[in-house]
């Protein structure tokens, strides 16, 4: 099931919707890394690729972090 999350990157609310397994695997990741969620969203949107969007670069994060 999707899930639409807000957060604050720079004093900008931004939204992203990806599945719950995602947001479980990146609150883990967050957590190991001693990082907020949304310093680590933060994070990944200022490394992806610009035409990559942020649910889609955090679902690629995820994955990567995970092999």
């Amino acid at each position: 099931m999707m899930k639409r999350i807000s957060v604050s990157i720079s004093k900008h609310l931004t939204s992203f919707s990806v599945e719950q397994e995602f947001i479980d695997e990146l609150r883990v990741i967050a957590k190991t890394r001693k990082k907020t969620l949304a310093a680590l969203v933060r994070e990944i949107d200022e490394t992806r690729a610009p035409e990559q969007n942020l649910s889609s670069a955090i679902r690629t994060f995820v994955l990567k972090n995970k092999i």
